[in-house]
């Protein structure tokens, strides 16, 4: 990092302006730009050759890189870093996009889950990228349990975290339950889980159960059972959502990038990004971006990743939510998109 901070320092007023310039054509076709045309971009009246002697300097310093055989050049990875963290002028979140994202998020009640799916699916939408986020299991102290029926055969399991998060759940219940047997489980489960968690609560129910020393029916009994069973698993297990693959494909014009998207595509099915996505938001304060080569989170080139976490009512950490994309992907855009939907999320959760 100190490197990249001495080369930022050397630039000058014109090495940052081509060096700019260059970015922007990298944003916006993807491929490499020569030194005539990028004279047509510049504000100030340069030849040719006085812009081939900064992009030399420029790739000198591991900034840019000619492709192949191509007289034109690229940003490299630790020149998008260098552009990112120190030249970047991040644009203002259109109304449009902003009136998008509240109403989609906002609109789709306090369900952490169905804000979660909301908010991913728009990110990818907007930023024509793939959106993704972390929901870490809810592991948290519980506030209440409570059992709703919505007609034969079917329940929905509601329950509230001391964080004031809620989760719904369905499931399938016999059709001949009574209600009163809903009222009982909730009963029964609310004066034995609150203020516990559910792994710190669920073995000693299930015990109870089995022994027949539950103070509720047989029916009631196995309400509670079915209940616990859709958080089976509890504790720190996360949930990894990811919306817009096919996005990812949109820049793919080769077999080499071809085969980094499908193990990128893989890598995201398996859920082996998910550990490593919240350890990173655990010790991040606002939006973080990787980049390429230098992104450690996938070790492949040509993808890059912004990302911000997201809290609870009480600032306790809850996820992480951003956007996988090219390295040629609009952070001015994305960035405080990204940050906005974060924060947007912790509105709803609070």
């Amino acid at each position: 990092m100190d490197t990249k901070r001495s080369v930022f320092a050397e630039l000058n007023e014109r090495s940052r302006d081509i060096f700019t310039k260059i970015v922007d054509a990298y944003v916006e076709t993807g491929e490499p730009i020569g030194s005539r045309s990028l004279s047509k971009r510049l504000a100030t009246n340069l030849s040719p050759a006085t812009i081939r002697n900064v992009m030399a300097d420029l790739e000198e310093w591991g900034l840019l890189y000619a492709p192949h055989t191509s007289a034109g050049r690229l940003p490299t990875d630790a020149g998008l870093r260098m552009f990112v963290d120190g030249m970047l002028e991040l644009g203002n979140l259109s109304d449009n996009d902003r009136k998008d994202l509240q109403s989609r998020i906002a609109g789709t009640g306090k369900s952490i889950e169905s804000v979660l799916e909301q908010a991913t699916s728009t990110l990818s939408g907007l930023s024509r990228c793939a959106g993704i986020v972390l929901a870490p299991k809810t592991d948290s102290a519980l506030k209440h349990i409570e059992f709703v029926h919505l007609g034969p055969g079917r329940a929905l399991v509601v329950l509230v975290t001391a964080d004031g998060i809620v989760e719904n759940r369905l499931i399938e219940v016999p059709t001949d339950l009574p209600a009163s047997s809903f009222v009982e489980a909730t009963n029964y489960l609310n004066a034995k889980l609150a203020g516990r968690s559910i792994s710190e609560a669920r073995l000693e129910l299930q015990r109870e159960l089995a022994e027949n020393r539950a103070q509720i029916d047989s029916l009631s009994a196995r309400l509670v059972q079915d209940g616990l069973a859709t958080w089976a698993g509890g504790g720190t297990k996360s949930t990894l959502i990811v919306r817009g693959q096919a996005n990812l494909l949109d820049d793919v014009s080769a077999l080499a990038d071809l085969e980094r998207v499908r193990a990128l595509f893989s890598a995201l099915e398996t859920g082996e990004l998910m550990v490593k996505v919240l350890d990173m938001a655990d010790v991040a304060e606002g939006v973080r971006i990787y980049i390429g080569a230098d992104n450690e989170l996938f070790n492949l080139s040509g993808c890059s990743l912004v990302v911000a976490p997201y809290h609870s009512g009480n600032n306790k950490l809850v996820g992480a939510i951003g956007v996988i994309g090219p390295t040629r992907m609009n952070y001015a855009r994305i960035i405080p998109m990204v940050d906005y939907t974060s924060k947007l999320i912790g509105k709803v959760l609070s």
